[in-house]
């Protein structure tokens, strides 16, 4: 055999033989576009060294995917995307896990039920919400909150839910006037609690915390410090004793929030924590090397750009000393008793000094409705940070491919939101 080709069936071996992962952590930050990562690595940089230094997004970066939905468009929603990276297969914008016929297509945590494996979820958006929703539920729309909260009770594999823990917001839909769907689940023997002071309650699967009425707060107005990485942590540990395995999906839900308000304070907050839970998954790897570690984004929202205005220049500094998200700045400002308190009230939350027509537009704008305001804050952050905002939806923009453990490299160079998906599952179907 020619040297060249003996070099390349060495390399192909250890792959090959790798047995598969025993637990599977699967983290998505909804809307985290590249360049989401980019202003991370900026927004944290010691600037005291010559050096911009490495985030743990950096360090787990493997390659990229594209995100374009089974519809008649390139961009899609966090419905067709979280469909395909539970499947493995594409649909419309708005299917949870069914395809245009809206026949239900099986998701990775149904067969990993199947298989004998335990299912958990996280979410810092109300868990039946679009991206944990395409993990354990099949329906024509997103919107049908009420259905999917039902189907995460209702539809049952071996006589038992998909999920086995379940964390995140969403309250409302789980307990209404028609059903009480945390009473069934109690039946069923789940354990329970809405609080965050009562989560160590939780000793073992099958478990929920619903700690918000929709979802939790934003990781930039919230007094909960850590809110992804302390409910990834819980998570871990009430899955961990499953003799099979697990498979845990963490979602970053509202970086895609920020991204559709334009608010580059609000986005920075959420990456922050999606970081936090990222390395509390990292070290789980570490500590449990028969875990694969994946992350990915559904797609990009917003358009992000480093640099506006036809400057060169971006300045996380700007970003770092504003204190609230621009709905809470817009909501604080309009409450305000006096358009003086309300210019001070400014000053405190984002440390922008505006120039006169600057206040005065603001001042005028707090005459308004509330998104106005909100609009403009956000505006006006983007403005002196020079940051740049190209729509208030989605883009076709490919994402970022993480990985962490033995399997890392399988997750290598480009591929399609689809081929994370069957890898997955690939490695689920080899469970023993």
């Amino acid at each position: 055999m020619r040297p060249h080709l003996l070099s390349l069936c060495l390399l192909l071996v250890p792959t090959a033989t790798l047995a598969a992962p025993k637990n599977i952590i699967y983290m998505i930050g909804d809307g985290m576009g590249p360049t989401y990562l980019s202003a991370y690595r900026y927004y944290n940089d010691d600037t005291s060294t010559k050096a911009v230094e490495n985030t743990i997004f950096d360090e787990l970066w493997r390659g990229m995917a594209s995100t374009y939905p089974d519809d008649d468009t390139y961009v899609t929603d966090s419905a067709a995307g979280a469909t395909a990276l539970a499947t493995g297969e594409k649909s419309y914008n708005g299917a949870i896990s069914v395809n245009r016929q809206h026949i239900p297509i099986g998701t990775m945590m149904q067969l990993a039920k199947r298989q004998g494996k335990a299912n958990g979820i996280v979410a810092s958006s109300q868990i039946n919400h679009a991206t944990p929703a395409a993990f354990l539920a099949h329906n024509k729309s997103r919107r049908n909150y009420n259905e999917i909260a039902d189907m995460y009770v209702d539809y049952r594999i071996n006589d038992l839910p998909v999920a086995d823990v379940m964390l995140g917001g969403g309250t409302d839909y789980f307990v209404r006037e028609d059903r009480n769907l945390i009473t069934e689940l109690k039946q069923l023997g789940f354990q329970y609690t809405d609080s965050w002071q009562k989560l160590d309650s939780l000793t073992k699967m099958p478990a929920m915390a619903l700690l918000a009425e929709t979802a939790l707060p934003a990781a930039l107005n919230t007094e909960q410090p850590r809110q992804l990485a302390t409910l990834t942590e819980k998570a871990l540990a009430l899955l961990t004793p499953a003799k099979k395995g697990f498979v845990l999906m963490v979602e970053g839900s509202q970086i895609d929030w920020c991204g559709h308000d334009n608010d580059i304070a609000c986005a920075m907050a959420e990456m922050d924590d999606f970081a936090k839970a990222i390395a509390v998954a990292k070290a789980y790897v570490d500590a449990h090397p028969d875990t694969l570690l994946v992350i990915t984004a559904d797609h990009e929202t917003g358009g992000m750009t480093l640099g506006a205005a036809g400057k060169y220049l971006w300045l996380p500094d700007v970003v770092k000393k504003v204190k609230a998200t621009g709905r809470s700045i817009a909501s604080q400002l309009k409450h305000a008793d006096s358009d003086k308190a309300a210019l001070e009230l400014w000053t405190q939350l984002t440390s922008i000094e505006l120039t006169d027509t600057e206040q005065a537009t603001l001042l005028s704008t707090r005459q308004q409705d509330e998104t106005e305001l909100r609009k403009l804050s956000n505006q006006l952050v983007a403005k002196y940070s020079y940051t740049g905002w190209t729509t208030s939806g989605h883009t076709a923009t490919d994402v970022a491919v993480l990985a962490y453990g033995k399997w890392r490299d399988e997750f290598t160079g480009f591929q399609d939101n689809t081929d994370i998906a069957k890898k997955l599952i690939q490695y689920i179907q080899q469970t023993k």
